[in-house]
Protein backbone atom coordinates (compact mmCIF):
# COMPACT_ATOMS: atom_id res chain seq x y z
CA UNK A 1 0.00 0.00 0.00
CA UNK A 2 1.38 3.60 -0.97
CA UNK A 3 1.76 6.16 1.20
CA UNK A 4 -1.24 8.00 -0.06
CA UNK A 5 -3.64 4.92 -0.24
CA UNK A 6 -2.73 4.46 3.83
CA UNK A 7 -3.84 8.15 4.49
CA UNK A 8 -6.94 8.00 2.35
CA UNK A 9 -7.90 4.81 4.55
CA UNK A 10 -7.19 6.29 7.69
CA UNK A 11 -9.13 9.34 6.72
CA UNK A 12 -12.20 7.16 5.34
CA UNK A 13 -12.52 4.95 8.42
CA UNK A 14 -12.68 8.26 10.78
CA UNK A 15 -15.33 9.75 8.21
CA UNK A 16 -17.28 5.98 8.68
CA UNK A 17 -17.22 6.33 12.60
CA UNK A 18 -20.41 7.54 14.26
CA UNK A 19 -18.20 9.86 16.10
CA UNK A 20 -16.05 13.15 16.15
CA UNK A 21 -12.48 11.44 16.03
CA UNK A 22 -8.66 12.01 15.77
CA UNK A 23 -5.19 10.87 14.19
CA UNK A 24 -2.28 11.72 14.33
CA UNK A 25 0.27 10.84 11.55
CA UNK A 26 4.04 10.90 12.57
CA UNK A 27 7.28 10.68 10.51
CA UNK A 28 9.93 8.58 12.03
CA UNK A 29 8.11 8.92 15.34
CA UNK A 30 8.15 12.65 15.64
CA UNK A 31 4.37 13.49 15.45
CA UNK A 32 4.01 15.76 11.97
CA UNK A 33 0.22 16.71 12.38
CA UNK A 34 -3.04 15.80 14.01
CA UNK A 35 -6.34 15.48 12.03
CA UNK A 36 -9.82 15.69 13.53
CA UNK A 37 -12.90 14.72 11.65
CA UNK A 38 -15.84 16.68 13.31
CA UNK A 39 -19.34 14.80 12.48
CA UNK A 40 -21.81 17.60 12.42
CA UNK A 41 -19.80 19.50 10.10
CA UNK A 42 -18.44 17.27 8.11
CA UNK A 43 -15.20 18.33 8.06
CA UNK A 44 -11.19 18.00 8.93
CA UNK A 45 -9.13 20.18 10.72
CA UNK A 46 -5.73 19.80 10.45
CA UNK A 47 -3.27 20.68 12.59
CA UNK A 48 0.34 20.81 11.51
CA UNK A 49 3.10 21.04 14.81
CA UNK A 50 5.56 23.11 13.93
CA UNK A 51 9.40 22.73 14.67
CA UNK A 52 9.30 26.00 16.79
CA UNK A 53 6.85 24.27 18.60
CA UNK A 54 3.12 26.17 17.31
CA UNK A 55 0.71 24.99 15.42
CA UNK A 56 -1.06 26.06 12.17
CA UNK A 57 -4.74 24.98 11.94
CA UNK A 58 -6.52 24.31 8.62
CA UNK A 59 -10.29 23.48 7.79
CA UNK A 60 -11.39 20.99 4.88
CA UNK A 61 -14.21 19.93 3.61
CA UNK A 62 -12.76 17.27 0.95
CA UNK A 63 -10.91 14.33 1.96
CA UNK A 64 -8.37 14.23 -0.91
CA UNK A 65 -7.20 18.11 -0.44
CA UNK A 66 -6.48 16.76 3.63
CA UNK A 67 -5.02 13.68 2.24
CA UNK A 68 -2.70 15.81 -0.30
CA UNK A 69 -1.97 18.11 2.45
CA UNK A 70 -0.59 15.44 4.82
CA UNK A 71 1.00 13.53 2.10
CA UNK A 72 2.97 16.57 1.46
CA UNK A 73 3.61 17.37 5.06
CA UNK A 74 5.45 13.93 5.47
CA UNK A 75 7.23 14.46 1.91
CA UNK A 76 9.33 16.43 3.84
CA UNK A 77 13.03 15.59 4.97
Amino acid sequence: MSLLEGILSRLKSMQESEEDTERFFEQNGVKKCKVAFYQKTKSFELKIYNEDGKTDAFQFDNIDMVAIEIFDLLQVD
